[in-house]
């Protein structure tokens, strides 16, 4: 196996790298490497998220992380491997279903307050309020006036929490159209994952210049000073998953802190594109 060193070859000999060839018949030993070592550096940053969760807890610190992007993004599969092995008892996915009756005669925030942190509480948002930048105007399920309130409100309503204590981090996982339509296609024949396409998605492709244009409005009146976006390539889904977690442990200031390691572990990422 030439080109290859040492920890190369260890890796490929793992049962990891080994179950991946017996998996795959039409795999190479270029793909098994990728994904082996792609594992490795997840291992290590899943550490550091061990430790951000420590330090939320022992000092209790508040924090929301709010996943957004197109149906099919990956983020369900980021937030997964953010939470893989965190203690369930110190953190939460909110993913709320369309609201109920008597939600809907509530104010739009509420029952997004409803799920705000404790002290010592992580709490992860797989789509959270801006649904209603996006997916609501796009599919018609709120009006017109509905969602101009939301969109002179939100930034107040996020400057509020933030001023409470709470840290926001507030991701954007951006695909192309073509990738889309290939995820689609892949959950439509998959017997485990075809339950996730719902109504919504079914029309996602047809509307897709809807939500670039609520998309657009909405990176422009909400990216502020107080509570940016970062948006996440998410194209290659080891790669997004590899950004997004380097990126809550750069934000977050927690301690201690890998700074070194961390940085290693995203180069060596981009230097296997």
């Amino acid at each position: 196996m030439e080109g290859l060193t040492p920890k190369d070859i260890k890796r490929l000999n793992s049962k990891r790298g080994i179950k991946q060839f017996l998996l795959n018949e039409d795999t190479s030993i270029n793909k098994v490497l990728r994904y082996v070592n792609y594992e490795a550096r997840i291992k290590l940053l899943q550490v550091e998220l061990i430790h951000l969760q420590h330090w939320v807890n022992e000092y209790g610190k508040k924090i929301v992380i709010v996943f957004e992007g197109r149906d099919a993004a990956g983020k369900g599969g980021a937030i997964r491997r953010i939470t893989e092995h965190l203690n369930p008892r110190e953190f939460r996915v909110v993913a709320l279903p369309k609201p109920s009756n008597e939600e809907k005669g509530q104010w739009y925030f509420q029952r997004y307050i409803n799920q705000l942190p404790r002290e010592g509480e992580i709490v992860f948002f797989d789509r959270s309020w801006y649904n209603r930048a996006v997916v609501e105007p796009v599919n018609g399920f709120c009006s017109n006036e509905e969602y101009e309130i939301f969109m002179t409100q939100v930034n107040d309503f996020e400057r509020m929490i933030i001023e409470s204590g709470i840290i926001l981090l507030k991701f954007y996982f951006s695909i192309s159209k073509d990738e889309q339509e290939k995820r689609f296609e892949d959950i439509i024949s998959s017997p485990v994952k075809k339950w996730k396409y719902s109504a919504v998605d079914q029309k996602a492709l047809e509307l897709w210049d809807s939500y670039t244009e609520y998309k657009e409005r909405m990176f422009e009146e909400t990216d502020t000073e107080i509570a940016p976006w970062s948006i996440i390539k998410a194209n290659r889904k080891s790669k997004a998953r590899i950004e997004v977690i380097k990126k809550i442990l750069d934000t977050i200031p927690y301690t201690p802190k890998d700074v070194a390691g961390i940085d290693y572990i995203i180069k060596k990422e981009g230097d296997s594109e």
